[in-house]
Formats: C-alpha cells, sequence, structure tokens
C-alpha cells in the first residue's frame, strides 16, 4: 500500500503505525483520516493575498537568478504548482520564458485571473 508523501518535509519515506502516518526523516506524525485548518499552509502575496496550488502570478520586483547572470523581469507571469511550508522559496513555480524554479511568496502579486 503506498501512503502519501510527509506533508512536512515532502518524504516518500513513510510510514504507518496504528492510525498514524509517521515521516522517519522529520518525525511529523498525522492523521490521514483527518484534515485540520492548522495544517493548512499560509502563504500570502506581496499585497497579502492567500496563494494556493494553481494560482497565477505576476512577478513584482525584478529578481535576480541565484547562481546566473539571469534576471526575472517585473510583470513576468508564473503558474504556482505547489506552495511549500518554507521559510523561503515558498512557491514552486514556472516562470515564462525561464522555466521551473522556486521563488519567494513576497516578491509576486496574484494574478486577476
Amino acid at each position: 500500500m503506498s501512503h502519501p508523501a510527509c506533508p512536512q518535509c515532502q518524504s516518500e519515506y513513510v510510514y504507518e503505525d496504528q492510525q498514524l502516518l509517521i515521516c522517519p526523516e522529520c518525525a511529523y506524525e498525522w492523521n490521514p483520516n483527518t484534515t485540520s485548518d492548522e495544517d493548512a499552509i499560509l502563504v500570502k502575496d506581496a499585497n497579502g493575498t492567500l496563494l494556493n496550488d494553481g494560482d497565477k502570478v505576476t512577478v513584482a520586483k525584478d529578481l535576480k537568478i541565484k547562481g546566473s547572470s539571469q534576471v526575472i523581469k517585473i510583470g513576468t507571469k508564473a503558474v504556482v504548482r505547489r506552495v511549500l511550508n518554507k521559510k523561503d522559496h515558498e512557491l514552486d513555480c514556472k516562470v515564462d520564458g525561464i522555466g521551473e524554479m522556486m521563488v519567494t511568496a513576497k516578491f509576486v502579486k496574484k494574478a486577476n485571473s
């Protein structure tokens, strides 16, 4: 039987112990049969709007790409693939003209549609 990835660290090595699922990498324990509002990841853009998986965003300021001389210009569009619970680079995005990359939420704005 396959278990879902750990919601904290995305580890695939989750195992079951009675009613709980346990991650051996970060020691997070959760009951897959219950959902809680406190488990939801809340990430906000530059304007304070909540971001979710699948949202379309635009870059709010020019961003240098780490380890490259390339720059993501203001107004560049991106699609949020996943919202992660991380300190920095909370958004796993597909950026137009650049490709897949992690972006910090405070540097994007949710697109109108």
